[in-house]
């Protein structure tokens, strides 16, 4: 007697809005290819902000050599990271987010995912909203707030229906984001392209490694920041061991490419900048091919906030707020929307102020994930359902998460709050985010073998038995 699987009610299926919201994914649902990694975060990379940041390394007084070295060496452990945690998402079957429950229990994981996905989710889209908004008034000379309200407009539309609609776009914007890209590289070069010594009179000096330690970190930030992200758009891929391992190839190197192209080409063309609006550099950099640019700029916006509102959503949701995954979108577009009307001006610092202080508290966090996937044991498919147990309410990993933001404090290299090691050793260039990896796995390793902090109910802190049927666990 044969027992076929049951008919997937999602599938492949692009123009359905996705049932699932934080829920485990059957294995009747998983599909897909690897490659599609490749396209979902090689055009979230594809972005004018990357440019932007290595606009910086004149600032900061580095050569061109010092600089190049220190974006291929933040984008590749930015993307080291990213490959790692995408495969989880593979073995798994369920957000990152949800995965955070693990080592930091059911309610543990809420302030974590409060502020890492949901509040810097928020001023992440906005943010982007704001470039993109820019760049398309600056193309069709509509008002700003129209631009941006129907980029934002978009974005809710597609972040609805979710993950085959975000996938299937994000290859479209591929295709067609390269080749504008590709022109403004060779046009920013010709224009305004040049190579550079060090220079110890710059007005952002801070010593050569000091600089280098904190321009390489701005890169490896960018990646961090996407990490509590990676599983999302994994973990309907099919669960054998040959998809897990190309799927993080394949999300490791459409990182990296994409940063360090355009990282780079920031470096190079950095130094003709004269200002220090995004727009209006731009404006100069492209000359008479302005408006493919801005074009490029525009869509590339739409390229990385599908998934800014398609994980803030899900976050929503595994904060156990009772709305649907539909209704976070709406709210997370609204808010952010909001905030860019707000903040259409100075987008640059406070590009740079999300970009650390998300880095901050996601460090230790991506941290406390990973040692608790290989060695607290969570790569084991029978332990699915303790994600969605509510009496595991605390463990040892939010002490982890919490004491790595603590510990980071001091080393903090802001404009939003400089710590008191920063201030005293400014050349040591911006520590922060190593200090709070750093701090989170020593605090975890001395602890991630005890009983849990907070069980509620007759358990005892004991670790939940294999669960027969992971696949029918929701949130």
């Amino acid at each position: 007697m044969s027992h076929e699987a049951p008919v997937p009610v999602y599938g492949s299926a692009v123009a359905k809005v996705e049932p699932f919201g934080v829920d485990h994914i059957p294995d009747n649902e998983r599909h897909g290819k690897p490659s599609s990694q490749f396209f979902v975060w090689f055009a979230a990379g594809l972005n004018f902000p990357i440019i932007l940041l290595g606009f910086s390394a004149a600032w900061f007084g580095l050569s061109f050599a010092a600089a190049t070295v220190a974006i291929v060496v933040g984008a590749a452990l930015g993307s080291l990271l990213m490959a790692v945690m995408s495969r989880m998402g593979v073995r798994l079957g369920v957000p990152q987010q949800i995965q955070a429950r693990g080592p930091l229990g059911f309610f543990g994981n809420f302030l974590p995912v409060a502020y890492i996905n949901v509040f810097a989710g928020v001023g992440w889209a906005a943010v982007t909203v704001i470039l993109g908004g820019k760049a398309f008034a600056g193309l069709t000379h509509l008002p700003y707030w129209l631009c941006a309200g129907v980029l934002t407009l978009i974005e809710l539309v597609v972040a609805v229906y979710g993950y085959n609609m975000i996938n299937y776009l994000q290859k479209v914007l591929t295709y067609v984001l390269t080749p504008l890209f590709l022109l403004i590289t060779v046009v920013a070069v010709v224009r305004g392209g040049s190579f550079f010594h060090a220079n110890a009179g710059a007005d952002g000096y801070i010593g050569s490694t000091g600089g280098l330690v904190t321009f390489g970190g701005w890169f490896l930030s960018f990646l961090v920041a996407w990490a509590p992200f990676a599983s999302d758009y994994s973990r309907y891929l099919p669960d054998t061991p040959d998809v897990v391992t190309r799927t993080a190839w394949y999300t490791g190197l459409g990182n990296f490419v994409t940063i360090c192209w355009l990282g780079i080409l920031g470096v190079v063309v950095g130094g003709s900048a004269s200002s220090s609006d995004s727009i209006t550099a731009l404006h100069e950099l492209a000359g008479p091919f302005a408006v493919p640019a801005l074009l490029a700029v525009g869509l590339s916006a739409l390229a990385q906030n599908f998934l800014n509102v398609y994980g803030g959503a899900i976050s929503v949701q595994t904060l156990k707020i009772p709305v649907t995954r539909s209704q976070a979108v709406v709210a997370i577009c609204v808010l952010a929307y909001a905030i860019s009307l707000w903040g259409e001006s100075g987008t640059e610092a406070k590009f740079k102020v999300f970009l650390n202080l998300t880095a901050y508290f996601i460090a230790p966090f991506a941290a406390v994930l990973l040692l608790d996937y290989y060695l607290g044991g969570r790569s084991d498919a029978s332990r699915i359902t303790e994600l969605y147990d509510r009496s595991r309410v605390l463990d040892w990993g939010f002490v982890a998460w919490a004491g790595g933001v603590a510990a980071s404090v001091p080393f903090w290299q802001s404009n939003f709050y400089t710590g008191p090691f920063s201030k005293a050793f400014p050349g040591a260039g911006d520590l922060s985010m190593f200090v709070a990896a750093g701090a989170g796995v020593m605090i975890y390793l001395l602890t991630y073998r005890l009983k849990p902090l907070w069980v509620r109910g007759d358990s005892g802190g004991a670790r939940k038995g294999p669960a027969k049927h992971a696949s029918a666990v929701v949130s």
